[in-house]
């Protein structure tokens, strides 16, 4: 999807709004570089009014030489010939005006036209990956995991994420950011054969540091009405725009997290080393494994892991007969930052908690999968077994008991 370049976020914002659904903004020429080394599929630059005219020269320089096939948009303020004659020799495609919201959008339309020409229909498909953070016991520090990893993803602008919280009685992502969302995922109730990314795009909260979120309902007797296909059509439609989706879910396997772990390639389980909380998850692992859930890319996470309580990493091991992927320690720092709204991963980089975070999601970015342009579910999967379908539907008629 289309990139915008500026360092003003105000400026990012409103142009946003004349660009694509799903179209990613950046601060710095930078942020844009990283951004392109991760997306060979990228189409369209926009390089905001805030750049200074020589730096904007220059980024259209670069991109014609080293990315033919992507196409640079030159927004201004104002205009003159000298102005239009430099940018055209330096390489880009279009230059318009800032209060001209209609063009910014029709050079975005041109560029995916040339770009499909160039590479054809199969160089602008999007590949992702969606890693839901679980545990069937709350208080374990899930949420927390689940901000800091989204966080560490983005790799500070470079890759599109998406937060999603699907506890959607009790959701605290919001808060835990200090987001106030005038929109969640209340308002695409009904919207089951409807929703489209420009419709999904327009529900979701923007964090200052390149991360979209989804939040939870206000409202906890609006999870009823959160039906398992909404859930799948909303994953599968974040999947068209993001690289990786990240879901906090909720500590139970009703419905809609189990709807949602059909759509999963990752499993990060969340643990702490008391025997509750271990009998619980040790539950959840049979459970996976009764339904062939991420069988081999399940990441088991101590939190707390320094706790002397006589129960150590080997033995945990023992008891799920899983490997520990990474341990947590804990610390007064996680709390105070975000008490103050400040994840930690952003707040203090070089924190214990923020290298492990970052080493975890290097870990779950290996690789991508979910083949693009086409949809998860029936054509995507291999066909399941009886066994499989009934265990399934056990499950979730004694969720409803």
């Amino acid at each position: 999807m289309p990139v915008v370049v500026d360092p003003d976020p105000m400026v990012v914002e409103s142009l946003l709004a004349s660009m694509p659904a799903g179209s990613h903004g950046v601060e710095s020429v930078d942020r844009l570089n990283a951004w392109l080394a991760a997306h060979s599929d990228e189409y369209a630059v926009v390089l905001g009014p805030t750049l200074t005219d020589e730096e904007s020269v220059s980024t259209c320089e670069a991109l014609r030489n080293a990315a033919p096939t992507i196409s640079t948009v030159l927004v201004r303020e104002s205009m003159d010939a000298d102005l239009l004659t430099f940018a055209m020799k330096a390489g880009a495609r279009d230059v318009v005006l800032q209060t001209d919201g209609a063009a910014v959008a029709d050079a975005i339309a041109r560029a995916y036209h040339l770009f499909v020409a160039l590479r054809g229909p199969a160089g602008a498909m999007h590949m992702s990956k969606v890693i839901s953070v679980f545990s069937p016991k709350g208080g374990v520090g899930k949420t927390t995991l689940s901000v800091n990893l989204a966080l560490a993803l983005t790799a500070k602008g470079a890759r599109r994420v998406c937060l999603v919280d699907l506890d959607l009685a009790f959701g605290d992502v919001a808060i835990t950011m200090q987001l106030f969302p005038t929109h969640s995922i209340e308002q695409a109730i009904g919207s089951e054969d409807s929703m489209d990314v420009e419709m999904l795009d327009s529900l979701l909260t923007r964090h200052q540091d390149s991360l979209m979120v989804l939040a939870a309902p206000p409202h906890p007797d609006t999870r009823e009405r959160v039906s398992p296909r909404l859930v799948s059509r909303i994953i599968r439609t974040l999947r068209e725009t993001f690289d990786y989706i990240v879901i906090d879910m909720a500590p139970s396997f009703d419905e809609q997290v189990l709807t949602a772990l059909d759509e999963t390639d990752e499993v990060v389980l969340v643990a702490t080393l008391d025997v509750p909380t271990l009998k619980n998850v040790k539950v959840a692992v049979e459970t996976f494994d009764a339904l062939h859930i991420a069988k081999d890319n399940r990441h088991l996470v101590l939190n707390r892991a320094d706790d002397e309580v006589g129960i150590n990493a080997d033995k945990v091991e023992g008891i799920l007969g899983m490997s520990v992927a990474t341990q947590l320690l804990s610390s007064v720092d996680i709390a105070a930052a975000t008490n103050a709204g400040s994840p930690i991963v952003v707040s203090d980089p070089e924190h214990q908690l923020s290298i492990a975070v970052r080493e975890l999601a290097t870990r779950l970015a290996g690789h991508m999968v979910a083949p693009p342009g086409s949809e998860r579910g029936t054509e995507a999967h291999a066909p399941q077994g009886k066994s499989e379908a009934e265990a399934r539907g056990r499950l979730r008629r004694r969720s409803k008991s």
